[in-house]
C-alpha cells in the first residue's frame, strides 16, 4: 500500500485493538491490522466490520464453503479487535452473471447507513476480492458509494484499502481486475464447450427425465465419456402425458393423477436449495407447470438447444415431430384464446363450435323451464341476447348421432388433415402482430404519435389478427388419432361415448363442426334437426 516505514500515527483503524499491532500498510506485516495505540493522537472511535461471504456454485445447498468463509472472517475480525456490524451470506449465487445479490445490496446500504454514526469507522469485509465483486460496473459503483461514505475495505486473503484516497481506491480496483480478465476467461472457455457439446448432440448437464445416462470406460477403468439411452419407465409416462394431452386432457386432470399413482416426478429424491410451493421434503410431486414443461421439451423429439439454435441430439426421441407439432399448435391456441379445458362442463360452450344462428353469439347454459313444477333444465342460450335455446342433453345427443354416423365411415380419418406448420406460422403472424400493437401504445405515451394514429393502428392490427387466428383454427390439425382409440371405425360410437367432454370437445374442434342454431318453428315435444344448421370449419361455415 504505502512505500516505506508507514506513520502509524496517521493510520485510523488503530482504537479498539487490546494491544499494538503492526499496521497492514507496514512493510512486513502479519495477519493483524491493528496499529501502536501508544502513537495515536486521534480520539478513540469504534470499528465495525461488515463481513460478506459467497460462493457461486453450490446447486446442493450444502453451504460448506461460505460457512468456511464466515468462520475465518469472524476470526480475522476478532483477531484485529473490531466489532461485527452484521453478516451477509450469499450461497450458490453468481456475481459475474449479473444475478441479483440481495444480501450484497444489504451489506452495502447496512454499511454505507453505519459510516454516518458519528466515531465509527465501517469496514467492509471479504474473504478475497473475488468473493465481493467480479463485474467491473458493479464494483467502480462500489467503490463510489463507499469513498463517499469514507468506509473501509479489507480482505482476509490480505488487503487493507481506505475509500477515501485515491491511491487505494486504484489499487482496489486495479487489484479487481484481475478477476474480472479471469472469469470473462473462464466464461469465453465455458461457453465454446458449451456450443461444441450442443453441435456434437452431447447433453449439458444432469440426464433429463426419460433417459438414464451410460457411461463409458477407457482401459484404466476411467470414465472416458457417456452416452443417454431410454428410459423404459420414465418415457413410458412422457407418452402418457404427451397422448393425454392431445386426446384433451387438462393439466390439473393428468397432474393429479400422476400423483395419485405415485408416479415420482423429475428432481424426485435430489437434493435441491428451492423447492416449488406444495412441494414435498423428496420432491416427488408433480405440478401443471412440471408436466407442461416435460410435454413441450425439444428433447422429446431428439433435439438440442443452445441460445435458440436446434442441434441434432445425441439421445433416441421419445415422440414423433408430429406430435410435438401438434402439442406446440395445442399450447400456442391455448394462449390466444384462454382456453381452460380443465374447466369444460358442457360440450358446446366456449369457442365458435357452436352459435346463435340470428346473431352470431356464443352459447352458454342455463337453467330454463318451470319451477313450480320442477322441471328446470339445463338449456343452451344465446348469450348475447338469449335468441335461441335448446336442451343441452337434446342438442348434445343430436350432435353425437352426427358425429359417429362421420367416424364410422371408411376413411374418416382424412378428415383430422391439417397443415401444421402454416397454422404455426399463422399463430406466430398473430403474435407479431401484437407486438406492433404494444410497440404502437408505447409510441403514443412518448409522445410519438397521436391518439387518431394510435386508434387507426390498434383497429388495423386487430382486425389483421384476427384473421391470423382463424387461419390458424382452421389449418392446425386438432389432435393425434393414436391417441383416440377406437375413435375411427366401426367402435367409433363407443369410443366416444368413453371419452370426457373436453376430450370430446377435442373430436369436434378437429373435425372443424360448425353449428347455427336457430329459433324453433313450432312448439311441441321433441327434437327438431331442422333448426340445427350444419357446417364445416374451411368450408365456408
Amino acid at each position: 500500500m504505502h512505500r516505506g516505514q508507514h506513520p502509524c500515527r496517521s493510520c485510523p483503524l488503530g482504537s479498539g485493538t487490546k494491544s499494538p499491532r503492526r499496521c497492514v500498510n507496514t512493510p512486513g506485516r502479519g495477519r493483524q491490522v491493528g496499529v501502536d495505540l501508544e502513537n495515536r493522537s486521534k480520539p478513540p472511535c469504534r470499528i465495525r466490520g461488515f463481513l460478506y461471504a459467497r460462493i457461486s456454485l453450490d446447486p446442493a445447498d450444502r453451504r460448506r464453503g461460505v460457512n468456511r468463509q464466515m468462520s475465518d472472517l469472524r476470526s480475522f475480525v476478532e483477531e484485529n479487535g473490531w466489532e461485527v456490524g452484521g453478516e451477509y451470506v450469499e450461497n450458490d449465487v453468481s456475481a459475474h452473471s449479473g444475478e441479483d445479490r440481495p444480501e450484497y445490496d444489504r451489506l452495502m446500504a447496512d454499511a454505507i447507513e453505519a459510516a454516518r454514526e458519528p466515531g465509527v469507522r465501517v469496514i467492509v469485509v471479504g474473504y478475497h476480492p473475488s468473493r465481493v465483486w467480479r463485474r467491473r460496473v458493479e464494483r467502480a459503483q462500489a467503490i463510489e458509494d463507499l469513498r463517499n461514505a469514507k468506509c473501509w475495505v479489507a480482505f482476509e486473503s490480505g488487503g487493507l484499502f481506505n475509500m477515501v484516497k485515491a491511491s487505494d481506491r486504484s489499487q482496489l480496483a486495479n487489484l479487481g481486475e484481475s478477476d474480472t480478465a479471469e472469469s470473462e476467461v473462464k466464461s469465453e472457455r465455458v461457453a465454446r464447450a458449451a456450443l461444441e457439446r450442443a453441435q456434437e448432440g452431447r447433453a449439458n448437464g444432469p440426464v433429463a427425465f426419460g433417459w438414464r445416462r451410460q457411461y463409458e470406460y477407457d482401459a484404466r477403468g476411467q470414465v472416458s465419456g457417456f452416452h443417454d439411452v431410454e428410459d423404459p419407465v420414465q418415457a413410458a409416462v412422457v407418452r402418457d402425458i404427451v397422448t393425454r394431452l392431445l386426446s384433451g386432457a387438462s393439466l390439473i386432470g393428468i397432474t393429479a393423477d400422476l400423483n395419485a399413482r405415485g408416479v415420482p416426478a423429475p428432481g424426485a429424491g435430489m437434493r435441491l436449495k428451492r423447492r416449488a410451493v406444495e412441494q414435498n421434503e423428496a420432491g416427488s410431486l408433480w405440478n401443471k407447470t412440471s408436466v407442461k414443461k416435460i410435454a413441450l421439451r425439444s428433447a422429446n423429439v431428439g433435439l438440442r438447444v443452445h441460445q435458440g439454435v436446434e442441434y441434432k441430439a445425441a439421445w433416441p426421441a421419445l415422440i414423433t415431430d408430429e406430435q410435438y407439432a401438434l402439442l406446440r399448435n395445442l399450447f400456442a391456441e391455448r394462449a390466444v384464446v384462454r382456453e381452460l379445458p380443465g374447466a369444460r362442463k358442457h360440450l358446446l360452450t366456449w369457442g365458435r363450435v357452436a352459435t346463435c344462428g340470428p346473431c352470431g353469439s356464443v352459447l352458454r347454459v342455463a337453467l330454463k323451464g318451470n319451477a313450480k313444477r320442477g322441471q328446470m333444465k339445463r338449456t343452451y342460450v344465446c348469450d348475447a341476447g338469449g335468441c335461441v335455446g335448446r336442451n343441452e342433453e337434446a342438442l348434445d345427443r343430436y350432435v353425437e348421432q352426427v358425429v359417429i354416423r362421420l367416424l364410422s365411415k371408411p376413411g374418416a380419418a382424412e378428415v383430422f388433415r391439417g397443415d401444421d406448420s402454416a397454422a404455426l406460422a399463422a399463430l406466430e403472424r398473430a403474435e407479431g402482430l401484437k407486438a406492433r400493437q404494444e410497440a404502437a401504445a408505447d409510441d403514443y405515451a412518448d409522445g410519438a404519435i397521436t391518439r387518431e394514429q394510435l386508434r387507426r393502428i390498434t383497429a388495423r392490427l386487430a382486425k389483421q389478427i384476427t384473421e391470423a387466428q382463424n387461419e390458424a383454427r382452421r389449418l392446425r390439425p386438432a389432435f393425434d388419432l393414436g391417441a383416440f382409440k377406437g375413435l375411427v371405425g366401426p367402435r367409433s360410437a363407443e369410443a366416444w361415448k368413453a371419452l370426457e367432454v373436453p376430450q370430446k370437445r377435442r373430436v369436434l374442434d378437429g373435425l372443424g363442426l360448425r353449428l347455427k342454431v336457430h329459433p324453433v318453428a313450432r312448439r311441441g315435444p321433441g327434437f327438431d334437426e331442422s333448426t340445427v344448421e350444419l357446417g364445416w370449419a374451411g368450408a365456408g361455415a
